[in-house]
């Protein structure tokens, strides 16, 4: 049998240590990283419209790959969900100025609610690390 390194990582999330899972795990060369709502590093919801929440997601995302050796250059898929199809450009625009050049497979899709109330979107993304020259 094969052994692989599994690694993870934890944010400010107050929901991973009672629901029982990682913001992101790194097994070999890929990382996912579960779905990130916009929550500040006190645990409060990021204040705004969806663009600044799916903002904050995307910082969330791209700290938890640089904690386990990745950056958002490496991300080969994202999956958005936004409860209101009227943010979808505003969301859409966010998650461009982060994966414009590296063009990742994208899916944005309109869910009836997310865990908070206030929450508007939720992202998460799967990565390869590819050796680097």
């Amino acid at each position: 049998m094969v052994e692989s390194s599994r690694q993870t990582h934890s944010s400010a999330s107050p929901f991973e240590p009672v629901y029982g899972y990682s913001r992101a795990v790194r097994v070999g060369n890929r990382i996912d990283v579960a779905g990130c709502a916009p929550i500040e590093a006190d645990g409060s919801s990021t204040v705004g419209d969806a663009g600044v929440q799916a903002a904050r997601c995307l910082t969330i995302i791209s700290e938890a790959l640089a904690a386990l050796g990745s950056h958002p250059a490496d991300v080969v898929r994202t999956r958005m969900y936004i409860t209101d199809p009227g943010d979808a450009e505003l969301v859409g625009r966010a998650h461009g100025a982060m994966f414009g050049n590296v063009r990742p497979a994208a899916t944005m899709v309109v869910v009836s609610a997310l865990l908070r109330p206030e929450w508007k979107v939720e992202i998460e993304a799967e990565a390869i690390i590819e050796k680097r020259a």
